[in-house]
């Protein structure tokens, strides 16, 4: 089955997004980077351990066995666990995926778990097999989605990041803590609510007017409905407020 170029979701809340799905060139691209960081990693690992092995004065066969064992853990670590850590709690982003601009989402749009971004992680060694990804990049090429063997086992896309264009209103918000000039009681909103809020923040630019106006205003009605909102505001001014004052509280992801 050909692979799509473009992802196109209906969630919940029958707001309709767009995701323009990655390649295997950039998704090889950022593992290059992510490998670079590994090594990098690796070569401070290997000179910590040799030092504090020589700060505790071992003996040359006790700072062998000290070594080694410190050494296989740390690479485990670095190799397998490196992608499952940054991508929980960069938003399904490694450093190599955020300077190619990619993100790792769930199918149905919203941000990756920590379970999921772990179970695709843990799949990766056999997408490796036989050696350099050759079932990863098939998986990749037959999936519609394509899906590595660790996207299928989480439910999950490689997506590329919304570039903003500058033909419209950005959002913004102030600094978690910080007084804000709206209160519309965005806290009472879920995490669900807040999420869609979120993928239409990044992606309102890729957007043509319609899809923009009626996405706006179907968040907006959810948003006036929930918080009892009943003065006349812009759908997407509303929409701003409600996620400046989400994330002034400190908690908007």
């Amino acid at each position: 089955m050909p692979a799509l170029e473009k992802l196109n979701i209906d969630t919940p809340e029958q707001i309709a997004l767009e995701f323009s799905l990655a390649t295997v060139g950039s998704r090889f691209l950022a593992l290059a980077v992510d490998t670079l960081v590994q090594i990098g990693c690796g070569l401070v690992l290997f000179a910590g351990v040799g030092l504090g092995a020589f700060a505790a004065s071992f003996t040359p066969a006790q700072a062998g066995s000290w070594f080694l064992a410190a050494a296989v853990l740390g690479l485990f670590i670095i190799y397998y666990g490196y992608f499952a850590i940054f991508e929980s709690v960069w938003n399904g982003q490694t450093p190599g995926k955020r300077f190619i601009g990619l993100r790792v989402i769930h199918v149905s749009g919203r941000p990756v778990s920590v379970f999921e971004a772990v179970l695709r992680n843990m799949v990766r060694i056999a997408d490796q097999l036989p050696g350099i990804y050759a079932i990863g990049i098939i998986s990749v090429f037959v999936t519609e989605r394509s899906q590595r063997l660790g996207d299928l086992a989480a439910g999950t896309v490689v997506v590329h990041e919304a570039v903003a264009s500058g033909d419209g209103p950005q959002f913004t918000a102030d600094a978690p803590g910080t007084p804000v000039s709206t209160q519309h009681g965005a806290l009472k909103l879920t995490a669900e609510e807040i999420s869609v809020i979120e993928l239409f923040f990044r992606r309102r630019q890729q957007l043509d007017v319609f899809a923009r106006e009626r996405a706006a205003r179907r968040i907006a009605e959810r948003i006036r409905d929930r918080l009892g909102i009943t003065e006349r505001i812009d759908d997407e001014q509303l929409i701003e407020e409600v996620g400046a004052e989400y994330k002034a509280r400190g908690r908007y992801r």
